[in-house]
């Protein structure tokens, strides 16, 4: 195998972090202006789904995440190289990906309604129209935190919460969102927060979600966030 095949799960990676810092300042974020954000956000949560979901497999073996292994062949003799993957290869859609986590890895996707929901949701909203009533922040929340999250965390030892694109910040916004949806994340063994109130933040989550944080900042040291 050329040696060069090789890099293409960190490529893709790299790419995956990228669309992930952008779904998390996309479904936290709103100004006047970004109105457009509620719907964006859940382009880049499948985008950023997608490359992960494509990054962990190729781990596997780089041509895991091609359709037709065949077609990539152009007779020249040569070994296979990126520039004609690029120019030939097709990978697998999106909606295939979690039976292809499973065959290559036998890893079962988490919160495989929440998949489908966002799926649904981003073929509409990149082929036609958003649909009505629905939360696209909170739903692009749930899919990065019960999806991509416990995924990446396994796989590349990251933690979603680190990527977003406010520079001035660190993850403070994106952590009051999760404890105001109640969604559990991956805490950073150097958690910390300077912007918000977590405490706050937690006055209107049950008692099992409040134990729950309680028990996180407890193990990285950091109880007096919550104190």
């Amino acid at each position: 195998m050329n040696e060069a095949l090789k890099e293409i799960p960190q490529r893709i990676l790299n790419l995956a972090v990228g669309a992930l810092a952008q779904a998390n300042t996309h479904a936290v974020y709103f100004d006047p202006g970004n109105e457009h954000w509620e719907h964006i956000c859940v382009l880049n949560t499948a985008h950023a789904g997608e490359l992960f979901l494509k990054a962990i497999i190729a781990r596997e073996h780089p041509l895991l995440i091609f359709k037709d292994v065949f077609g990539l062949d152009d007779n020249s003799g040569s070994l296979l190289d990126i520039e004609t993957l690029v120019r030939r290869g097709r990978t697998h859609d999106f909606e295939r990906l979690p039976q292809i986590l499973w065959a290559t890895t036998g890893t079962r996707l988490p919160n495989p309604k929440c998949f489908e929901q966002l799926r649904q949701a981003r073929n509409s909203i990149q082929h036609f129209c958003a649909p009505e009533q629905r939360d696209f922040r909170r739903l692009s929340l749930e899919f990065i935190y019960t999806i991509i999250d416990p995924l990446i965390a396994d796989a590349f030892d990251l933690c979603a919460i680190e990527y977003h694109e406010d520079h001035s910040v660190s993850y403070d916004y994106v952590v009051g969102a999760l404890l105001r949806s109640e969604l559990k994340f991956t805490v950073p063994g150097d958690f910390t927060v300077t912007e918000i109130d977590m405490s706050k933040e937690l006055e209107g989550a049950s008692s099992v979600y409040r134990n729950w944080v309680r028990q996180q900042m407890k193990r990285v040291g950091r109880i007096d966030l919550i104190s």
